[in-house]
């Protein structure tokens, strides 16, 4: 799939915040800064890096503060003083070459000519492909990224998904914490940069999505209180920073704030989706949440293409999903858990919740997505209360074995594969790209990476040694190797602890890793060829299993016209003979075709680590 780059449009999204070019020449500059009794531009002069002059604003109604300033132009870097003391970054910066700490800079996004033939792809097509893009490349830019997506196609993977790119201050950092959520961290490229990796994208038939975070601004270089404090709620609370005034006095331009972000991504660098982070620490009181506000006013606003929306909701909250056409899709960290516990035995922390009977659970996720409803969590993590989840559409469920959370919370970051028995992982991994669920890699899991994922951030001085004292005391029980030993994890904010977290593209080119990036493009092209066109076809609510032992099952997932994908499993690292499958609860398939195997499951025996997909139509 691929785009015609013959004909090219630019696309620039007119916010109402930050800097706008004029058709006539020159800048509009427009600050929200409701508290602050004097606002002046400063605009740094080409001549020296020094040289600077200031100028006024006009008071607008409502907190706004703006100015027209006919010399200003692409390239040009400003500032904005506060109260003639403080000077700050542009909140809705476009650019930031040199972090939040300095001057922002107008962009013209329509100088980018995009090509008109890309239109998405639908939901049923994605296998998601979450990426940092620091680690990802030696370089750790959008152009040394974009080298690599031949070799993900090759792959099978059709989504890309870029972790926060929200501009921080530092050389490095996961993008959780980011305080200027319109600037591209300048680390990583130009603005330029990031839509010419995604036009590439496009043309090879990729999509792009990218990690949003609006629940909370990061500790440094966010100076919205001193002139806005109306963006913080003085009634919520959120464990990563003060929660966003998304209900209360001054909460519309807020809201707008961040609405016309989600906007922005999709519509001036052509993004494919967006994921919402960890939206269960959004709280918001309002008649029309802030959630589906976003959602009405993106889709209102694109109908041209396909453009999807995921989100992150530790609550397993379900209501937004496709059922009203919302969501498309939201993270099952049900899934991941239960396959951890039913392949490592580890039941600590928040793991408790999936110790009893975790293959019978497994099955469970399978047919039905969510385990469990939202429950107050003890302070380790386990649900105080365990109360089984109604069924979910399964292609609205993000299932995957690995993630920057999984990794990194660990003290070491190992990867999933390093955590369970070797002899376990083409199973595990077979199972999460052959299901109806939606499936998602971590960068390096298609060549089986033995680098970790650590947590880093370059903080500095009082934030330095509180992030460092915070770590261990929250590694808890993952303060273990995976070997069970112990020692000192690696120094958070440390740049050698970011080097270690890139991934070894040397090591992809081996042998072993071929062979499982060749294991991986078989199950993606299987998925491709029978899971991915009958989605829409999937009936909700009518998947079944049926426990053969403790760790065997057996499973069908049904579709329109009785048709039907079984899957057979054995998730233990011994035999079984094979079950009389006259006293399964249905009878056997007609016309069943084998459309993948792990391992071998025959009529005498199922061997251990074994699975086998076969579809064929159920009787009457």
């Amino acid at each position: 799939m691929t785009t015609d780059p013959q004909v090219h449009a630019s696309h620039a999204w007119p916010m109402p915040f930050g800097a706008t070019l004029l058709p006539e020449g020159g800048v509009k500059f427009r600050l929200w800064a409701p508290e602050a009794t004097q606002v002046e531009l400063v605009e740094w002069m080409e001549s020296g890096a020094a040289e600077r002059h200031l100028h006024s604003t006009e008071k607008q109604p409502k907190g706004w503060h703006e100015l027209t300033l006919e010399s200003a132009k692409p390239g040009t870097r400003y500032q904005w003083k506060i109260n003639g003391e403080t000077t700050v970054p542009d909140p809705a910066s476009r650019f930031n070459p040199e972090g939040p700490h300095g001057p922002s800079q107008v962009v013209d996004p329509t100088t980018f000519a995009w090509d008109t033939g890309w239109h998405g792809r639908p939901w049923s097509e994605v296998v998601l492909y979450e990426l940092h893009v620091g680690t990802f490349t030696n370089e750790g830019t959008y152009a040394a990224a974009e080298a690599k997506l031949d070799e993900l196609v090759e792959t099978g993977i059709t989504a890309v998904e870029l972790m926060p790119l929200s501009d921080f201050p530092g050389r490095f950092g996961w993008g959780y914490d980011g305080v200027l959520p319109y600037a591209p961290h300048a680390a990583y490229g130009s603005p330029d940069d990031l839509k010419h990796f995604i036009q590439t994208a496009h043309r090879k038939g990729l999509m792009v999505f990218l990690d949003v975070v609006y629940n909370h601004f990061g500790p440094d270089g966010n100076y919205l209180g001193l002139y806005a404090p109306q963006f913080f709620s003085k009634v919520h609370t959120n464990p990563w920073g003060n929660s966003i005034n998304f209900d209360r006095e001054g909460s519309e331009t807020v809201r707008a704030f961040f609405v016309q972000n989600a906007l922005y991504w999709l519509q001036e660098y052509r993004f494919d989706g967006l994921r919402l982070d960890a939206i269960h620490a959004i709280v918001d009181d309002s008649a029309l949440d802030v959630i589906d506000e976003l959602a009405s006013a993106v889709h209102d606003a694109i109908q041209d293409r396909e453009v999807h929306l995921v989100l992150e909701n530790e609550n397993n909250g379900w209501q937004r999903l496709p059922a009203d056409g919302r969501y498309d899709a939201q993270w099952n960290d049900d899934y991941h858990h239960v396959m951890y516990v039913a392949l490592s035995g580890d039941t600590a922390g928040y793991y408790q919740d999936f110790g009893k009977e975790p293959v019978a659970l497994l099955a469970r996720s399978l047919t039905h997505g969510f385990l469990w409803e939202g429950a107050k969590r003890s302070p380790e993590g386990a649900r105080l209360e365990l109360k089984p989840a109604s069924a979910q559409p399964l292609g609205a469920m993000v299932n995957f074995l690995n993630n920057h959370d999984q990794s990194g919370n660990r003290a070491f970051g190992e990867r999933f594969n390093q955590l369970v028995p070797r002899d376990s992982v083409p199973l595990a991994t077979a199972m999460t790209l052959l299901s109806p669920s939606t499936p998602m890699l971590f960068a390096g899991e298609e060549f089986a990476a033995a680098t970790p994922f650590l947590y880093f951030a370059d903080w500095e001085g009082d934030l330095r040694e509180a992030v460092i004292e915070g770590r261990l005391r929250d590694f808890g029980h993952f303060a273990k190797r995976a070997d069970g030993s112990t020692g000192e994890p690696p120094p958070p904010c440390d740049a050698s602890t970011f080097d270690a977290s890139g991934l070894d593209w040397a090591a992809a080119a081996s042998e072993p890793s071929a062979a499982w990036r060749g294991f991986m493009k078989q199950a993606l092209a299987a998925r491709r060829q029978w899971f991915a066109p009958r989605l829409s076809r999937l009936i909700d609510g009518a998947h079944v299993a049926h426990m053969i032992d403790d760790r065997s099952f057996v499973l069908r997932w049904r579709y329109e016209n009785a048709e039907t994908i079984e899957l057979v499993a054995r998730l233990a690292d011994t035999s079984l003979d094979a079950p009389d499958t006259s006293r399964l609860p249905w009878k056997p398939l007609a016309e069943p075709q084998t459309i993948f195997t792990v391992g071998r499951i025959d009529d005498d025996s199922w061997q251990p680590w074994s699975a086998r997909w076969t579809f064929g139509r159920e009787h009457g």
